[in-house]
């Protein structure tokens, strides 16, 4: 193995880099070479065949940055090039250039030339860079003779001077040496908060840390200067291994690369290739024979696994695995599925309710009472006929299962319950921020917030090497909005464009739906033209699925090359301005087929013998009899079902193995037999063929989408509060499945809050107060049932509905060529058809006109959105005003705390004072003493 230890960098590369580069170079690499390789290589222990830890198996491995290997058998002049030291490189760049070489050089011009100069512009980075990091006082270690044929790795350890520095650096608090009592609720309290303990302790997993804790260490920001306060005896676990990279990981981002003339940090070497990735190490394997315990392991028996989807999550070890921003989602999204079972428990009730009164339901009996043999006018042009109302009774009665009153209070339910879920999220994140000893902590990315993305600084290296060639002053560049605004405008111009296609497929779906309707009609299957409605709604809610799922993926795309293109300088406006860009269009694409059907389909048609058409010979779409409310529930349902099932589950588990699977065998046909990919890999190695972990924002927005799902159109689907909880329940399984054994081990980040997705919740939670009460007006039948009961109706009940809500037509009136071609229906010629409208009759003096009933309805229906939107959000305000942010007895451990700390540090100053004065009182009396025994001398 060649190991190489960075402080004797140049005598290791003199005794092993021969046996390297053979080995590299060498295409034909067989069974033998490793035979000679593995007899150069020192023995190895336990530890360090891991890979957690250098080749002496004392010092711990921190981090890894890999970089590419030369393969081609210019590698001998690559490494002879990367053994100069910086004294010999400074001179050779200060000579003249090197005459041309004579032209019967094959390398001259040739391709690979240009490629080793690329390659060796890289080799001379790293260098510089890892000498830097070894001046920042960090160690390194490298290794290229893996089993990953093509990838070196350059192994980072942390000595503890570097840690203490760094955490200082980052005021992280640590705990201290004094502890003290947590008091919990006393009383009553206490016994509900027992009891409560045991009936939930099988929920709980098996951790040491989910049980009650009496006392809890003083947290205070690390000091070198007050290391005593500290609990330093086991000075190895002070900083776990999360803590250490994250250290380590701070270096790497302040240290810069100045070979290219400007600085550059890691972000810019990652960027520009000159390491290939950046990475923290798992703690172990999850799996296999004699695997040892660490909490990989254990997240992974008491999280990861299905057979643990009752229990909950264990917050604390993914925090302390993770860090805070992963701990903080988890978190949440475990909050969100526990307050989905209320919600779901409601929506079930109110589902319930609606199919146990289908059968009192007096306007579906109207509808299908046969007896009345109400003739409605054609669904379409010339090809449709006639039809009796009572072949929409089974439309009519699923339309009740979601179209009653319960509908009303659900909604009113839901838009409570989102107050309800904010006002607990923010109680719940105040006192993890109390257990994880982040209160007063100032999010690390405002501490930072001027640290330059790669892409920035290329760019700014590019203006820069423009204005030198003019001017002889160089001045330090940034990016103005003058450089911005092409990439603005392409921003602008982009957006509106995939809004337009989005709207675009939602029309292309419109006229599939008129065009199969009229083609099913002319079937000669009598079956097929009865199961119209149904047939053409389930496909085109596919159509819709489908197109919404391939979009989301585009759109994903867009979004990030457009925010890529505006060159963010710091990586929290980078992803502010993806999520933005990102939830727009996938919010635009999820819900605008569902809002057409729900506010648009139905009122745009026109009437009986004055229709509207969309290029000339398609003719608009109507709701079916019992409104769109069973329409808008089908497209809900599917659409919420499919992105879940198939985008949410099916392509998380998928993809990233499929990717796995193309780098093992890109990696495997190199040039190593299968045989050297069978043994054990180094722990590095494993973790390079995971999947480079990419933030939490496709986790989030999924959730988000989900969250809209279940509260935007609550009224016309009260079931789905209880699929999103059941599939919330697989949700947090997957991913943590995917986090565990995935995906890479992320760089801890620290936070204290949800930060930009907070504002967005709030913001969907009020929009679906407006869309439900629109949604309960203007969709479902509610309004227009209770006007007519408490206007129109002679007995006060709802006898005679239907046929209020009916208007006439002359089939005389009918526009030329738009008449049906069979004029007579059920053996009989028909005179007046009906169709579902508040108009004046044809026999009246201003036929076909907007009727009085219209402008009573509408003003109610007005009315009611007004009222529903002012009362709920009142309600919300004032649960946002009962309900403290802050639990109370937080607030009395954090002032605690205070107390604490203020105490802890008098008694210091005091000791000091004391310890002051006794050493004055000890020189003074040696002072007497010693003139004492001089008088006695002299006397």
């Amino acid at each position: 193995m060649n190991n190489e230890q960075y402080p004797s960098l140049q005598l290791k590369e003199k005794q092993m880099n021969i046996i390297s580069i053979k080995a590299i170079e060498d295409i034909g690499y067989d069974f033998q070479d490793s035979i000679i390789l593995k007899s150069v290589a020192p023995e190895e222990n336990t530890q360090c065949q891991q890979g957690l830890y250098f080749q002496d198996g004392k010092r711990r491995v921190d981090y890894i940055l890999t970089y590419h290997i030369k393969k081609t058998s210019s590698s001998r002049r690559h490494t002879s090039r990367l053994r100069d030291n910086a004294f010999t490189r400074t001179l050779r760049r200060g000579r003249e250039p090197p005459p041309p070489a004579p032209k019967d050089d094959a390398e001259v011009g040739s391709p690979h030339h240009s490629l080793d100069h690329h390659d060796d512009d890289k080799c001379l980075r790293r260098e510089e860079f890892e000498s830097n990091l070894m001046e920042m006082g960090l160690e390194l270690e490298r290794d290229e003779e893996t089993k990953t044929p093509g990838v070196g790795f350059v192994k980072i350890h942390a000595p503890w001077s570097i840690l203490c520095r760094e955490a200082e650096f980052m005021k992280l608090k640590m705990p201290t040496k004094k502890v003290y009592e947590v008091k919990h609720n006393s009383g009553v309290m206490e016994k509900i908060n027992a009891f409560i303990s045991k009936l939930t302790d099988p929920l709980h997993p098996n951790l040491e840390e989910n049980r009650t804790q009496k006392v809890k260490h003083l947290s205070y920001p690390f000091s070198r200067e007050k290391q005593h306060l500290f609990d330093l005896s086991d000075k190895d676990s002070f900083f776990d291994s999360k803590t250490r990279s994250s250290l380590v990981f701070e270096v790497l981002k302040r240290t810069k690369c100045t070979k290219a003339k400007f600085s550059m940090g890691i972000t810019s070497l990652l960027g520009s290739g000159v390491y290939l990735a950046a990475y923290p190490l798992h703690d172990g394997d999850v799996d296999g024979e004699n695997v040892e315990p660490n909490d990989r392991k254990l997240m992974y028996e008491e999280w990861a696994s299905y057979s643990v989807f009752y229990k909950y999550q264990p917050i604390g070890l993914i925090r302390k695995y993770f860090g805070e921003k992963i701990g903080l989602y988890f978190a949440w999204l475990g909050v969100y599925t526990q307050m989905l079972i209320p919600a779901s428990l409601v929506g079930v009730i109110v589902f319930l309710y609606g199919c146990v009164t289908v059968d009192d339901d007096i306007p579906s009996m109207e509808i299908c009472d046969q007896r009345k043999n109400i003739t409605m006018c054609p669904l379409c042009d010339r090809v449709c006929s006639y039809w009796n109302l009572s072949t929409a009774c089974g439309t009519a009665r699923a339309s009740h299962l979601f179209d009653n009153p319960a509908t009303v209070f659900f909604s009113i339910f839901m838009s409570l319950w989102a107050a309800f879920f904010m006002e607990h999220w923010k109680r719940r994140q105040m006192r993890l921020n109390y257990e994880w000893d982040l209160t007063g902590f100032e999010d690390e990315e405002e501490a930072l917030k001027d640290h330059p993305r790669a892409e920035y600084e290329f760019r700014v290296m590019q203006k820069s090497l423009k204005k030198d060639h003019k001017s002889q002053r160089p001045e330090k560049e940034k990016l103005t909005c003058r450089d911005r605004f092409p990439a603005y405008m392409t921003n602008l111009i982009m957006m509106l464009l995939m809004i337009g296609v989005t709207f675009a497929i939602v029309f292309g779906v419109i006229l599939y739906r008129i065009s199969t309707k009229a083609a099913l009609a002319m079937s000669s299957n009598p079956m097929t033209r009865s199961n119209v409605r149904l047939t053409v709604k389930t496909t085109a809610a596919i159509i819709n699925l489908v197109v919404i799922l391939i979009l989301d993926e585009v759109y994903g795309a867009v979004a990030r090359w457009l925010t890529v293109l505006e060159v963010p300088k710091t990586d929290k406006s980078f992803e502010e301005r993806l999520i933005f860009k990102t939830f727009i269009l996938k919010f635009v694409n999820a819900f605008t087929p569902i809002i057409y059907i729900a506010f648009f389909r139905g009122r745009l048609g026109g009437r009986p013998g004055s229709y509207l058409y969309v290029f000339e010979s398609y003719r608009m779409e109507e709701c079916a009899h019992g409104g769109c409310l069973m329409e808008l529930c089908i497209q809900l349902s599917i659409t919420m079902l499919g992105k879940q099932l198939i985008q949410n589950n099916l392509f998380e588990i998928g993809v990233p193995k499929l990717k796995k699977l193309i780098r093992y065998i890109k990696s495997k046909r190199s040039s190593f037999q299968e045989e050297e990919y069978e043994k054990k890999l180094q722990r590095y190695e494993t973790d390079h063929f995971l999947e480079p972990f990419v933030g939490l924002t496709p986790e989030y927005m999924e959730m988000i989408i989900q969250f809209g799902f279940v509260t935007l159109f609550v009224a016309s689907f009260p079931l789905a509060p209880l699929f999103a909880l059941l599939n919330n329940i697989i949700e947090i399984r997957l991913d943590a499945k995917k986090f565990v054994a995935e995906l890479r081990r992320p760089d801890a980040a620290r936070g204290k809050d949800i930060g930009i997705w907070y504002n967005i919740l709030r913001g969907v939670a009020k929009v679906a107060v407006i869309v439900n009460a629109f949604v309960i007006s203007f969709t479902s039948d509610f309004i227009p049932r209770l006007v007519y009961q408490y206007m129109y109706s002679p007995d006060g009940s709802m006898h005679g509905f239907v046929n209020h809500t009916l208007s006439y037509f002359n089939v005389s009136h009918f526009q030329n060529g738009t008449a049906p071609l069979e004029p007579f229906h059920l053996g009989f010629h028909v005179d007046i058809c009906r169709y579902k409208d508040y108009r004046e009759p044809p026999w009246s003096l201003t036929p076909y006109e907007i009727s009085k009933e219209f402008w009573a309805v509408l003003a109610a229906r007005l009315a009611f959105v007004i009222v529903f939107q002012n009362v709920v959000m009142l309600m919300s305000d004032v649960v946002d005003w009962i309900i403290p942010d802050i639990p109370k007895d937080i607030s009395l451990q954090i002032h605690k705390e205070k107390i604490l700390m203020m105490d802890l540090f008098m008694k210091e100053e005091q000791g000091k004072t004391r310890l002051e004065d006794s050493c004055k009182e000890k020189s003074t009396l040696t002072r007497s003493r010693s003139m004492s025994h001089t008088a006695c001398k002299n006397y």
